[in-house]
């Protein structure tokens, strides 16, 4: 593959803050990819941009030597590892991510195939075992907002960031209906007008009756429920401090609390239910449902290796941007394969209608993508896989 212009450029993501675009330009065309912006995030990722921040890396785009890029002989997938080594510390997770995306990009054309079919991505996204009966990745949408990526939104909102439904469909097509008619009825005994800065709906109401309304559009819907607990946005000085209500719960008191929802509404998916350091604590949790790393495996081969170990989790979220390197996050995907861990390729809270992470879910051969439901950003993502499904 011979590059011709290399680019970078600042956009708005759905918060309205700037983020990068990297362009990449061959004989084939033009390619590009946006980094996505997270608000919630987790101490253990890379840093989104080198020291200098988004403008340092923008330069640094604006200024590499592409025929030092074509030297390298860029030919496949594993070849990003001689461009990781001639950009080592110089950008950030989210300029690595987009410029290697973008390079994937050109290569899948060069090839005469899609990003997601380059990676090594099945024509049709069932197994042969359970063609036409069970769909292979499903889809994983937040409903009701609270959290981080409610603040300033509700002030008596409820402190586990995310509610979600986990639809049961024969396609993938099918999931993401039931999702959004779900969202709709989710919305009507809310009673909610406001949505959080993922689509989801705003409510003041506490963890628990939130949770009694996502059980009642379950016996109505082909849905399972799902949370976002994101343990570490309330745990300070040894204490899980919830405000609605106000109380504070130890790690064995967190542990349980967590426990009985599980039990009591027949939790299918609980993300984060502790902190960020707390392997034991998740292990704590059992394997009663999907036990999911997020802010504890941050995309990084090492953490999951240490979450492995200790048995601390059964499915975890992958995030590109976290880690920057998609060789890297090929290599969470293959581990968590090897071990029986589940994967779920996610956006951020601050996206853009850039739908590169689809082609990653697809291509690697993810269980599950979590995307939101509602949302010009969230849905470009949704109607990639279905594209790639129907196509």
């Amino acid at each position: 593959m011979i590059i011709k212009k290399i680019g970078a450029k600042a956009v708005k993501n759905s918060r309205g803050k700037k983020t990068i675009c990297v362009i990449v330009k061959t004989s084939c065309g033009r390619f590009r990819t946006s980094a996505p912006s997270g608000k919630s995030k987790g101490k253990y990722e890379v840093k989104s941009y080198a020291r200098g921040g988004l403008n340092s890396d923008i330069k640094f785009f604006r200024k590499l030597d592409v025929e030092k890029i074509n030297g390298l002989g860029i030919e496949k997938f594993e070849d990003l590892k001689k461009v990781e080594r001639l950009v080592n510390e110089k950008i950030g997770g989210n300029s690595l991510f987009a410029f290697e995306a973008s390079l994937l990009k050109a290569l899948a054309r060069e090839n005469g195939k899609e990003l997601w079919e380059f990676l090594g991505g099945r024509k049709r996204l069932f197994s042969k075992k359970d063609a036409g009966k069970k769909f292979r990745m499903r889809s994983v949408g937040n409903v009701i907002g609270g959290g981080l990526h409610s603040e300033g939104v509700s002030e008596n909102r409820p402190d586990f960031q995310e509610f979600l439904f986990i639809a049961r469909g024969k396609s993938f097509a099918e999931c993401v209906k039931i999702n959004r008619n779900a969202y709709k009825m989710a919305r009507k005994l809310l009673k909610a007008y406001q949505r959080n800065d993922e689509g989801a709906w705003e409510t003041g109401l506490e963890n628990e009756t939130v949770l009694d309304i996502m059980s009642e559009v379950r016996k109505k819907l082909r849905v399972d429920i799902g949370l976002d607990v994101a343990g570490s946005s309330f745990y300070k000085n040894g204490f899980y401090n919830y405000k609605n209500p106000s109380t504070k719960l130890n790690k064995n008191e967190q542990i349980n609390y967590i426990k009985e929802l599980i039990k009591d509404y027949k939790i299918f998916y609980v993300e984060d239910g502790l902190e960020e350091n707390d392997f034991a604590g998740f292990r704590g949790l059992g394997k009663s449902c999907l036990i999911v790393g997020d802010d504890l495996t941050t995309t990084n081969p090492s953490r999951l290796k240490k979450a492995i170990r200790v048995r601390a989790i059964n499915g975890i979220i992958v995030k590109p941007n976290q880690i920057g390197s998609l060789l890297k996050v090929k290599e969470v995907v293959d581990i968590s394969r090897r071990a029986g861990i589940k994967t779920i390729m996610s956006h951020r809270s601050g996206e853009t209608k850039d739908n590169t992470i689809a082609d990653l879910a697809v291509g690697f051969g993810c269980d599950f993508i979590k995307t939101g439901i509602y949302g010009r950003v969230r849905e470009a993502k949704l109607k990639r896989v279905i594209e790639i499904e129907e196509g």
